[in-house]
């Protein structure tokens, strides 16, 4: 385990304390609204988070990249956040629509920011909106889960196939991330906020998931049907939940939690919240 500093310095290829390659330029260039966002962000995420990444290095530095991640609170954004731009990447959420409201929501969609209205038949534009956002060689980050995990013991929930979709209709290099730590600062299932400095946060981040088999077959005709985005989705999550079990020093349960509510038949996914 290294700490966000080395880790940094690790993901370059030289030794402790070096930049990532292209930490900087690879970053491209910086709207005022993202900006804001960091200013923001940035410290925020250093105060509350004392940050531990693991193999930081699997996040390229260039080109599409869809990053799978599981869902343990509603600061997960905060940390991840910091995470993607550890690496000289720009995150793109997918973010629950009732975040974006007022100013705070006009900065976020001027930041690259996607809102998706959940369990709506908006929600697929949503998805239009990442996929464009991919093929235009960005990082788009995604929660399958839909909403911070409901089992009691923070392991991933029973996610939707809203990133399968995503991830079997671009060339996007699909990244899996475990993370641990945010739910200690806010703990959704009791709505309890313990503020508390530098919380040790944890990150896995896994090797690509290789779907070219998977894709080819789309390309060649099979419809994305439920069957195929369930087999895809429950590979990724099941990359998450293994990497999860390795940064918990623990064997995740063999059961699966059921998600919250009646998911619409598409499954569309992706909140940030």
């Amino acid at each position: 385990m290294t700490e966000e500093t080395s880790a940094r310095g690790a993901a370059a290829g030289g030794g402790p304390g070096a930049r990532p390659e292209g930490r900087w330029r690879t970053r491209g260039h910086i709207p005022f609204p993202l900006w804001l966002c960091i200013v923001v962000v940035y410290p925020v995420a250093s105060l509350l988070f004392r940050l531990r990444y693991r193999h930081l290095e699997r996040i390229p530095v260039r080109g599409p990249v869809l990053l799978v991640a599981n869902h343990v609170s509603v600061l997960d954004p905060l940390a991840c956040a910091r995470l993607v731009f550890d690496r000289g990447r720009i995150p793109h959420f997918l973010a629950k629509e009732t975040v974006f409201k007022g100013l705070a929501g006009t900065i976020l969609r001027a930041a690259g920011q996607i809102p998706v209205a959940r369990y709506s038949s908006t929600a697929r534009g949503s998805l239009d909106a990442a996929r464009a956002d991919l093929q235009a060689g960005n990082l788009v980050v995604i929660y399958p889960e839909g909403s911070v995990t409901r089992d009691p013991a923070w392991w991933p929930m029973q996610a939707r196939t809203g990133a399968a979709h995503l991830a079997l209709t671009t060339d996007a290099v699909v990244v899996p991330v475990a993370q641990f730590g945010p739910q200690r600062v806010h703990d959704y299932h009791t709505k309890k906020l313990h503020l508390r400095l530098r919380t040790p946060t944890d990150y896995l981040v896994g090797e690509p998931i290789d779907l070219s088999a998977l894709r080819a077959e789309v390309r060649a005709g099979r419809p994305l049907d439920t069957p195929l985005l369930r087999e895809t989705t429950d590979l990724m999550m099941t990359r998450v939940r293994h990497q999860l079990a390795e940064l918990r020093g623990e064997p995740a349960p063999a059961a699966v939690h059921p998600g919250p509510g009646h998911p619409r038949r598409d499954g569309i996914a992706g909140s940030a919240a």
